[in-house]
Formats: C-alpha cells, sequence, structure tokens
C-alpha cells in the first residue's frame, strides 16, 4: 500500500470547506483505498447489492445520516 498522508490531509482539508468531496483517477489507481484510510462514519459500496440495495432512496438515507459518508462506485447508482 502507497503511504497517502498527503492525500488524505488533502481531502481533508476538502472537506472542512466543502460538503462534498469527489476522488477521481484511473482504474485501479487506489482511489477506494484512500478513501478507506480516511475517518468514515458510513461507507456505501455499490459493487455491494445489499449496499445498492439500501440506496434505492438515496435522499431518505442521507438525511438520516450525519459524518463523513463515502459513496464508492457511485456511478451505478
Amino acid at each position: 500500500m502507497v503511504p497517502r498522508k498527503l492525500d488524505i490531509r488533502r481531502i481533508q482539508e476538502l472537506l472542512s470547506v466543502f460538503p462534498v468531496v469527489t476522488i477521481l483517477g484511473s482504474r485501479q489507481c487506489g482511489k477506494t483505498t484512500l478513501a478507506r484510510q480516511l475517518k468514515v462514519d458510513h461507507y456505501f459500496d455499490l459493487e455491494n447489492p445489499r449496499d445498492l440495495a439500501r440506496l434505492e432512496q438515496p435522499q431518505l438515507v442521507f438525511e438520516s445520516l450525519s459524518g463523513l459518508i463515502v459513496v464508492d462506485e457511485i456511478q451505478r447508482l
């Protein structure tokens, strides 16, 4: 695993200013690994059918959550 301290720090800085931060990159470059290294309160992996089903009505789900929420593979929504 590649150390990502600078990346994590930058994402945390962005989250202190913006309510939504997107991690972009080519396939298999470590986006999921980076997201999992953050102090996440709620994690949804939309390649997991159970998580995908939970987000059939995303507004209802997100309204009831607080803290840092990560939605991985969001293009499946």
